[in-house]
């Protein structure tokens, strides 16, 4: 035993719990362990947390049920046990923000049995999801959280016109004629 390891006996949990990268460990979609970082990324106290399902980190049951068959389906037809995506998370606040997620599976045969994740919160500007552009994305996540047209112009430093424009092709991609059903469309409810 090098004089190191005497003097942090547990430098693995050490370095989980320290690590900047938000890290959250699950079984069978259950958080059972995570890491400062997760912790100040999403606003919740530990014990708020653990033994908890995962549901509550997401905006919506539907995404949820969503990403979950999506990820269990990629795992068990992967090689390599990693999955990869960004999706809507929600914040403790209700804030709903943009998030780069990855997973590993440690049981390839039962992928959720055992999962560490890694997740990133993107808030600038990055690759549209779908047909949506960055400014488009940009724009549906401040809709998202509550920010009206003008609101939306003030904080991006555009024009309120532009604003305009982005939420009425946003309408029409996503076919929704209300503001409500732009946000139901983009975050489904069920």
């Amino acid at each position: 035993m090098t004089v190191f390891t005497r003097q942090f006996p547990d430098i693995e949990r050490l370095a989980f719990q320290r690590s900047p990268a938000p890290q959250l460990v699950t079984s069978h979609r259950v958080m059972i362990d995570c890491n400062e970082a997760f912790l100040q990324l999403f606003g919740y106290p530990r014990e708020a947390l653990l033994n908890q399902l995962t549901l509550l980190i997401y905006p919506s049951q539907a995404d949820y049920h969503a990403i979950g068959k999506r990820s269990h389906d990629w795992l068990l037809d992967s090689d390599n046990g990693f999955y990869s995506d960004e999706r809507f998370m929600q914040h403790k606040n209700g804030e709903v923000f943009w998030a780069k997620s990855h997973g590993y599976t440690l049981t390839p045969e039962d992928p959720f049995k055992l999962m560490i994740w890694h997740f990133e919160r993107l808030d600038r500007a990055h690759q549209g999801t779908g047909d949506l552009t960055p400014r488009e994305r940009e724009i549906a996540l401040l809709i998202v959280n509550g920010y009206k047209s003008k609101e939306i112009a003030q904080r991006l430093a555009i024009s309120h016109r532009t604003v305009e424009v982005h939420r009425a092709r946003l309408m029409r991609k996503l076919q929704a004629k209300t503001v409500v059903e732009l946000v139901s469309k983009i975050i489904p409810i069920n």
